[in-house]
């Protein structure tokens, strides 16, 4: 096989297993899940304070009353704590070859539904007990010698030989006790019915052993319990239960002497169920306290030292994050917030978490945690340290919350699903994680999201810096050879394999339930055991259907009681008849029910279904609660405005930028009669505009809008009209005016005319009119370039032009100019096309010009330029051609980079470019290029963005030696991202990479045709009558690999439509600052700005957006969110 079919073979392959990839797929930045996580994001970003206080706050709720839920007490009413046992009663199917080591008899004496405290019916189960068990009073077995227990008769037991065979006298294959709370009386009638105070005495004494040594709980005495306050206030059955071993005489007379009962006169007190007294069905029960092996003890080290290894060694290779050991408290904050909130819901509802150690329970929420929480960080270190921290945030959220949400709503679903399919004790624990996930992914949305802001916003050196050092090292090494170095490792820990501990977090809680279900099913096969028991709870439910009449109204059925029997006393057991067991196995026969005659069995009330333990926290402890609740809120509230000292006033700025609609409109107007002809602005914020009402009017918008009138059309000899052009200094001193016989200048500081120089046009206007600042004479110079190649330049206080020189040959069709910035060092180019299609660049040296063609390649050289478009920090312009882009080096004289384009309309190309600055701050790259421009065939505005593979890596324009770097289009170093819009209007590029424009909407097109644009509508568009009146629209989207904003809205409102002449089309148009750009609507200016308030730079043109941003950032002390997006209410 050849070396090609081999390189080919290898390609299906990885293509291949990246297709079987388990990571979640990456939705598009224009995707609506992405854009609502997004903005969620960015919301939380700029609102740190409130998502703090409410994760805080529902933290505070869910735990403070922990303590008052739980106990280490099983009979006062509150759940009880897991411990570093396995516990558990499970059935075992009947037909199971298992002989049982213990045999269970019981019961069950009712009154009136739960009144079953009460002297008289306490004193009748005394004359029951004493008629199956025989005589109890002052029962005292240790007393009698054990010798009596061989010389008993096939007959019924003398009080003698039963006391013998008691198992206070040792453990015999004939042993018995019983449980009955009757002892809290010491099973005398008289003390039973002379208690004033039945109730204290139950409460008092429910910790009393009995002669086996067993604690007589009230959950193995009593049935269907009702408690207040931590004690006892009601029951709804008394219990009386006899253990004996399966040779015990005991059994045997038990079954006798309920035969006899029902012949006898307590038949007349009692309705008996089952009616002939005969003992129903029986079922196997399995009871376990299980300490932890060391096995598990190794198994759970184990996996938490690999989960603090994965942990630490995933942060170690985190970037440029500012406080990793306050990200780790905050991890483990979430994390233990997420577990204690899942405890206290699991005991409000009941849930009985104590068969499973605590040990286990974090480990299934860390590995579940884990990867949501650092995939989130990654993603965040990810996003451009240039762009602000809010949108840093919510495009990191973007990107991953959905994946969360899924991947946490995937493993609920699981686990809820493995909840009805394992035994009860299994059963809660999947419930208590499935909680826990809910909760883990709220305070990862809420409390670890804003944190994470925070650290990100103080940062930013810190992330800029290592990243420089990452660019210079990828620079030096090369790609190729870096590839070899990255290892599995880092791969993995940095998540950039196919695998997924999404899924591993998945497969580790699948394994751990099927773990947790093995312990409970002991040595044999799994599934076998499983099946068995399934069957058998099955057959135990339909059996206790039957067993018991169904208007009897039993509050707690047999099998619920057998289940939530306490673990200490299957301890106690244990420890009687099978010392050096962890469990044993027992035949539990269901209860012969006595029920007093009558008694009223019909519930008059509900049953609590809480834990009972919640209401007397609401009780006893809610004014206390509540208080607790608002000191804390408060106290965290004071701490963050000291830990935010100093930052307060960003964060009241990202406020601000939140609330701000990402479109605001300015009107200026007032200013012109007649439709504006030409618009002008300078970097300091002020629009020049010009009239066909011929009056010159220069506007501030840089607060009120106030305007002056520079001429008016009434002194022809100082401004004579029509106006060909405008020129505005880089100071934004000097405003200059050509005109058809003169350039007049007006200082825009004093607002006064200077002077005027005469010069004829013939009405023609000029290919580039500028000021040019490489002069010696302090004066303001005006320079003009002709369509005929030559070049005017005209100082403002001489009467002639000072000099004219032919800078090229040929007819001059395009001209632009570029200043290239270098250290301190700044030189001026002029860019010419011309007619015949020949480039020419000229360089201002020592007051003179010096025109060169340039020699383009054989793939250049027969394209025509419609458009130049200067990138002067770059040192770069663009020739625009029909379907293509060639970008120039100014100093190389030669094309570094040729993007292929849809055919566009001819002059509609824009640009913007995010600079990369070297170390000695020279510019030698860039980290996105943007080119927007409206397709041909369609009128589509496209926007086509090249941005590196590699978050650390740039777009290398310029090496460190200022050599030329040579790039192609399908060089596998950068990557496309493109968008368009359709009808798009007029519109214009913004320095960060968005578009806003201005268009038209036919009457019959409502919100929801608008809407297929994919801009969302803040201001529905209402039919109106005014037919004549063309419905204009507001619109503006984010740039391409950002968090997608999009929105438009109404450009005139009803009020307003008045105020304004009918428009058909709109005119000229001009960036302002660098979120903003000035339309000409008529004869009113329309100013719109997007994401809140903009920013005028005097410097704007020769630094790229995130160079300002940062300037504007430093200026506030930290970095601006600047959020521009809303949340969707």
């Amino acid at each position: 096989m050849s070396s090609e079919q081999l390189q080919l073979c290898s390609s299906y392959s990885q293509t291949n297993l990246r297709s079987l990839s388990v990571e979640p797929p990456d939705l598009a930045p224009e995707h609506p899940l992405r854009n609502v996580f997004a903005r969620y994001g960015r919301y939380v970003a700029c609102h740190v304070v409130i998502a703090v206080l409410i994760s805080v706050t529902v933290a505070t709720v869910l735990i403070y009353p922990i303590p008052y839920l739980f106990t280490r007490d099983f009979v006062n009413g509150a759940s009880y704590l897991p411990h570093h046992v396995w516990t558990g009663a499970q059935p075992i199917a009947n037909d199971l070859a298992i002989e049982p080591d213990i045999i269970m008899r019981s019961i069950w004496i009712h009154s009136s539904y739960m009144e079953a405290l009460n002297a008289d019916l306490l004193a009748s189960a005394l004359d029951l007990q004493n008629e199956l068990l025989g005589d109890t009073e002052n029962f005292s077995p240790r007393h009698e010698l054990a010798e009596e227990a061989s010389s008993f008769s096939q007959g019924s037991l003398t009080a003698a030989q039963r006391d013998a065979l008691h198992i206070a006298n040792g453990l015999t294959p004939q042993s018995w006790f019983f449980h009955s709370p009757l002892i809290y009386w010491n099973y005398s009638r008289e003390k039973i019915l002379a208690d004033p105070d039945v109730l204290s005495t139950i409460n008092n004494r429910k910790n009393q052993s009995n002669f086996a040594n067993t604690t007589l709980r009230h959950s193995v005495v009593f049935s269907g319990k009702r408690f207040e306050d931590r004690r006892l206030v009601a029951a709804d059955a008394i219990v009386i239960t006899l253990l004996c071993l399966k040779d015990s005489p005991m059994g045997l007379e038990w079954d006798r002497n309920v035969l006899r009962i029902h012949q006898k006169k307590v038949s007349k007190t009692f309705d008996f169920y089952p009616s002939d007294g005969r003992s129903p069905d029986s079922h196997l029960y399995e009871f376990q306290f299980r300490p932890m092996s060391v096995k598990d003890i190794l198994s759970l080290a184990l996996a938490y030292g690999l989960a603090l290894i994965y942990f630490m060694m995933s942060l170690s290779k985190l970037r440029a994050v500012k406080s990793r050991f306050g990200l780790i408290i905050t991890i483990v904050a979430q994390i233990a917030f997420s577990i204690m909130s899942s405890f206290t819901i699991c005991a409000i509802f009941n849930l009985d978490l104590s068969r499973i150690p605590r040990a286990a329970y974090p480990l299934v929420v860390l590995s579940m945690s884990l990867e949501n929480t650092l995939r989130l960080i990654n993603a965040v270190i990810l996003t451009p340290f240039e762009d602000s921290t809010g949108n840093r945030i919510g495009s990191a959220f973007g990107q991953t919350g959905l994946t969360a949400l899924a991947s946490s709503f995937q493993n609920v679903l699981i686990l809820i699903g493995l909840s009805r399919l394992v035994s009860p004790g299994v059963s809660a624990f999947c419930v208590f994680a499935a909680v826990a996930i809910i909760f883990d992914f709220f305070y990862l949305s809420t409390f670890f999201l804003s944190v994470l802001s925070v650290d990100v916003r103080r940062m930013e050196l810190g992330d800029a810096l290592a990243k420089a050092a990452q660019r210079q090292s990828h620079r030096r090494c090369g790609q190729h050879d870096a590839q070899f170095r990255v290892t599995w490792s880092d791969s993995f820990f940095q998540r950039k394999i196919a695998w997924s501990t999404r899924i591993a977090g998945t497969i580790i809680m699948l394994g751990f339930v099927i773990i947790a279900q093995w312990h409970f099913f002991g040595d044999d096969h799994i599934i076998y055991h499983y099946l068995r028991s399934y069957k058998s709870s099955n057959e135990l439910s339909r059996s206790s259907e039957t067993a018991i009449l169904l208007g009897l109204h039993q509050a707690r059925s047999h099998a619920s009681w057998i289940r939530n029997q306490d673990h200490e006393t299957a301890q106690e057991v244990i420890r009687l008849i099978k010392p050096a067991a962890y469990s044993y196995v027992a035949r539990v026969f269901e209860p012969l029910v006595f029920v007093k005659k009558n008694s009223d069995r019909i519930p008059h009330s509900k049953e609590p279904t809480l834990l009972p333990a919640l209401y007397d926290f609401v009780h006893n402890q809610l004014s206390s609660f509540i208080l607790i609740v608002i000191i804390i809120v408060a106290a965290l509230r004071l701490l963050m405005n000291y830990l935010l000292w100093g930052e307060d006033t960003e964060l009241g700025n990202n406020d601000d930028q939140g609330d701000y609609p990402a479109i605001s409109i300015k009107s200026l107007k007032g200013g012109h009669l007649l439709d504006v002809a030409m618009l002008g602005k300078s970097k300091s914020g002020h629009i020049v505009s010009v009239g066909l009402d011929r009056v010159v009017r220069v506007w501030d918008v840089r607060g009120s809008g106030r305007s002056y009138v520079v001429a008016d059309g009434n002194d022809s000899e100082r401004c004579p009209f029509p106006v060909l052009s405008i020129a505005i200094d880089d100071t934004s001193t000097w405003l200059a005016l050509l005109s058809t016989s003169k350039v007049n200048f007006w200082n825009l500081n004093k607002q006064i005319w200077t002077g005027s120089v005469p010069l004829h046009t013939l009405g023609r206007r000029p290919a580039a009119f500028f000021f040019n600042h490489k002069t010696d004479s302090g004066k303001p110079i005006v320079a003009l370039v002709t369509h005929s190649g030559a070049l005017i330049e005209l100082a403002a206080d001489e009467s002639i032009a000072k000099t004219t020189t032919a800078i090229c040959t040929e007819p001059i069709m395009l001209a632009r100019t570029l200043v290239r910035r270098k250290n301190a060092d700044s030189s001026l180019f002029l860019v010419l096309v011309s007619k015949r299609g020949g480039v020419y660049v000229a360089e201002n040296k020592a007051s003179l010009w010096e025109a060169k063609q340039l020699k383009l390649d054989a793939r250049q050289a027969g394209r025509i330029y419609h458009q130049i478009f200067t990138l002067s920090p770059l040192g770069l312009f663009a020739l625009a051609g029909s379907d293509n882009v060639d970008i120039v080096d100014i100093e190389q004289r030669s094309v570094v980079w040729t993007f292929a384009t849809e055919r566009m309309s001819p002059k509609s190309l824009q640009c913007t470019f995010s600079a990369y600055t070297g170390p000695e701050a020279d510019i030698q790259g860039a980290k996105s290029l943007t080119f927007c421009y409206a397709a041909a065939e369609t009128g589509d505005c496209v926007v086509q963005t090249y941005v590196p593979l590699n978050d650390s890596d740039v777009i290398y324009i310029r090496s460190p030696d200022n050599s030329t770097v040579r790039l192609t289009e399908e060089s596998e170093s950068t990557k496309e991202l493109r968008k368009r819009i359709k009808n798009p209007g007029a519109w214009q590029l913004l320095s960060d990479g968005g578009v806003v424009g201005i268009r038209q909407i036919t009457l019959h097109q409502g919100p929801e045709h608008t809407a297929s644009h994919g801009l969302r509508q803040r201001h529905m568009m209402e039919k109106r009558d005014h037919s004549s009146f063309p419905h204009w629209q507001v619109w503006v989207t984010s740039a391409c690999g950002k968090p997608n904003i999009e929105e438009c809205r109404r450009l005139l409102d009803e009020d307003g439509m008045s105020n304004h002449l009918v428009v058909s089309e709109l005119g000229p148009k001009v960036t302002v600052g660098l979120r903003s750009v000035a339309f000409a609507f008529g004869n009113v200016i329309k100013l719109v700005i997007t994401g809140g308030h903009d920013r005028y730079d005097g410097g704007a043109e020769d630094k790229s957006y995130e160079s300002l941003m940062k300037t504007a950032s430093r200026r506030r002390k930290t970095g601006a969110t600047g959020c521009k997006g809303r949340i969707p209410s």
